[in-house]
């Protein structure tokens, strides 16, 4: 991906037999993604993805996407997501209280644990016990993994043959999809709650408009369990991964929570003065970008730039490729959060820092996965360190997400940290 921009602004590939382009100019990348009506939602990763999410919000087409958009965006403004970090860091406190000084910790498996958690609680309340959130988190790690040789694959054949691998997908899928039927029938049953699953439902009834089907409650259930789980908790395990590797950028974020926080939990009001600690964020976000390869599909024959690209064109863009760009973040391999301190950040070029996309197809939880990734590193790094293993550090697997599937670190406690003064045992 890497070698791409030396060979032009537009690059002409091929997944197998299918020819397909890469853009790798930032502002060529910003001009398709708000040409959503030329350069829709499409490719073969989005043709794949529409067998598992069905019609929802991520593959939906130009012409129902404006409809669904309206119909979930309450839940994700900014009130909302406010309302959510009590939820967010009560999990991850609960989530550090298991860990004990010394002990090894699988990074990616608790942070799939606590995202699982927190996104099944928003979208569903208590709907679902603690055993079928623990089996949600395991279906939906093996259908991520399955889903990218799928999608850059443009045959079906390779996986109708029953491989292990892929009856290990399809069961994982089937149970997936079952536990969400399971939770959608047992909600239909109670009394309605104030959650997303709550609006789904009270949509089908057509309480504020036309009736939609109860393929679209699974589908946009699905959807959300889908993007809201993995992408975040890769963030998290390469954000700590990236502050165990970078002991300057990890006392900073440690001087801040010590300083804003005081051994208290984060709140909403909170976010705006942890500084360094969103700017951890925000840099693994540049650095190690969870949705790190995207397609587009062309409506019609159009330009851009300079080159001409027919109906039906499969386009490919990279948020990896472009948050490593030298010429828009000068020494880009390194893990640098001051990067996005208020007068660096103002030289970043437009659409060169993508990892939510851009326009009307801009992800719809965006404000909410960086409050979750922030909540999150602030609890955990106001109580404990997180080491790593000696020996070289493993390179992420690309799948359809990018991030460490199995980062194992140490625990240590933070001897140092200030003790909340409203607990009376300094817990």
């Amino acid at each position: 991906m890497n070698s791409l921009p030396e060979r032009g602004d537009i690059v002409r590939i091929r997944l197998g037999p299918l020819p397909a382009w890469v853009v790798c100019h930032p502002q060529l990348v910003h001009r398709m993604l708000v040409d959503t009506h030329t350069f829709d939602k499409g490719g073969p990763q989005y043709d794949r993805l529409r067998t598992l999410m069905g019609d929802g919000l991520v593959t939906s087409r130009q012409d129902t996407h404006r409809r669904q958009r309206r119909l979930l965006q309450p839940r994700f403004h900014a009130t909302r997501v406010a309302a959510y970090t009590e939820l967010m860091a009560a999990e991850t406190a609960a989530l550090c209280d298991a860990w004990r000084p010394g002990q090894r910790i699988d990074v990616s498996a608790a942070m799939m644990t606590l995202t699982t958690r927190v996104t099944s609680r928003v979208l569903l309340s208590d709907t679902l016990d603690e055993a079928a959130a623990a089996e949600l988190r395991n279906c939906l790690s093996t259908v991520v993994r399955g889903l990218f040789v799928r999608t850059v694959v443009p045959l079906d054949a390779p996986f109708r043959i029953p491989l292990p691998a892929n009856r290990r997908y399809r069961r994982a899928l089937a149970r997936l999809h079952a536990l969400v039927d399971a939770a959608v029938a047992q909600r239909r049953a109670d009394a309605p709650r104030d959650d997303l699953l709550g609006t789904l439902l009270a949509a089908e009834r057509g309480a504020d408009g036309p009736p939609i089907t109860g393929r679209e409650v699974h589908d946009h259930l699905i959807t959300l369990l889908l993007t809201g789980v993995e992408t975040t908790a890769l963030c998290l395990a390469s954000l700590f991964s990236l502050l165990a590797r970078h002991p300057q950028a990890e006392r900073r974020v440690h001087a801040e929570v010590d300083a804003v926080l005081g051994g208290r939990a984060p709140t909403t009001a909170d976010l705006p003065s942890l500084v360094h600690t969103g700017n951890a964020v925000t840099e693994t976000l540049r650095h190690s970008p969870p949705g790190w390869l995207f397609t587009r599909v062309t409506t019609e024959e159009t330009e851009l730039g300079g080159c001409r690209l027919p109906r039906g064109a499969t386009v490919l863009y990279s948020p990896y490729l472009l948050h490593h760009d030298p010429a828009s973040f000068p020494d880009p391999e390194r893990f640098l959060p001051d990067r996005w301190l208020p007068g660096a950040a103002a030289a970043v070029p437009q659409g060169a820092m993508l990892p939510f996309a851009a326009g009307n197809r801009k992800c719809i939880g965006d404000a909410f996965a960086v409050a979750e990734a922030t909540v999150a590193l602030a609890t955990v790094a106001g109580r404990v360190r997180l080491r790593h293993l000696p020996g070289p550090p493993v390179r992420p697997r690309p799948a359809v997400t990018l991030g460490p599937r199995s980062l194992v670190m140490t625990c240590e406690p933070r001897t140092d940290r200030p003790q909340d003064l409203s607990d009376p045992k300094g817990r």
